[in-house]
């Protein structure tokens, strides 16, 4: 089979189904809202850095952030344009952010409540469109195509590189089938048959999940992943633990990479 004849579109949904991933609900971010400002919004977070670094704002005035969470990049950018609009579903999340932004006396951020899947026309059309670890969604065709039609210039989005969060060693460890999720590959092909060429770079940093210091903080950490760990389960996890220790193995993969996957602003009604 030729690679244009493959649908990226549909395989992407059916590795979602296979790995049984579903979209949390928003209450699920609300009460991680507070420790993923903590996390991701630090300002010396070397994923924020390097993402920073690679969007360029020229001639932009202002940005599109789609699945903001805690503000993490519309804070970082708001001294730099006249106005930056930050959307997320987590209404915990917008609260945060809100509640930093008046911290730091931001006039020109204004947080909404929509999720990818609702309707975006009462929108502001920015220059820039951004969407940071935010692309795991159920139909990543419809989501590059709303990226691409609410931006003027660019969009930046970021995907990840490995196909699971949590090591499949630990996985497999505690009894359970290995859960493979769609990677950036997914995004680079299906944009291509939309008649997008996007441009690919890849951002390294410290793995915010390799919290290996105790027991009771790797259990923490594999459960913010893995939820509703059973007694079987954490038995095992205990285990796997002691014996990683035990014979000084790795834990947990030290760095966390993301491919930036972005492109000009193509006008899809002319492909």
């Amino acid at each position: 089979m030729l690679i244009d004849e493959l649908d990226f579109a549909a395989l992407y949904h059916q590795q979602m189904q296979q790995a049984g991933r579903t979209t949390k609900a928003p209450e699920h971010w609300d009460s991680r809202a507070e420790k993923m400002a903590e996390l991701c919004a630090n300002k010396q977070d070397p994923y924020l850095q390097q993402l920073l670094a690679k969007i360029d704002l020229t001639g932009a005035k202002s940005l599109l952030d789609v699945g903001c969470g805690p503000g993490t990049v519309s804070l970082n950018v708001a001294d730099k344009l006249n106005h930056v609009c930050g959307i997320d579903y987590s209404t915990g999340m917008l609260e945060v952010a809100q509640r930093y932004a008046s911290q730091q006396q931001l006039s020109n951020v204004e947080f909404i409540r929509r999720a990818w899947e609702d309707d975006w026309h009462d929108l502001p059309q920015c220059d820039i469109a951004v969407a940071s670890r935010s692309t795991l969604v159920a139909d990543l065709k419809a989501a590059m195509i709303k990226l691409n039609n609410q931006a003027k210039q660019r969009v930046y989005t970021t995907h990840t590189v490995a196909t699971s969060f949590v090591d499949v060693a630990i996985q497999r460890a505690i009894g359970r089938p290995v859960v493979e999720l769609p990677n950036y590959i997914f995004a680079v092909n299906i944009l291509y048959q939309l008649g997008i060429y996007a441009k690919v770079d890849f951002i390294r940093g410290p793995n915010c999940r390799n919290q290996t210091s105790s027991y009771e903080a790797f259990a923490e950490s594999v459960s913010w992943s893995l939820s509703g760990l059973s007694d079987d389960e954490q038995q095992r996890l205990f285990d796997y633990y002691q014996t990683q220790k035990r014979h000084g193995d790795v834990l947990v993969t030290p760095t966390k990479d993301w491919a930036l996957v972005y492109w000009d602003v193509v006008d899809l009604a002319q492909q």
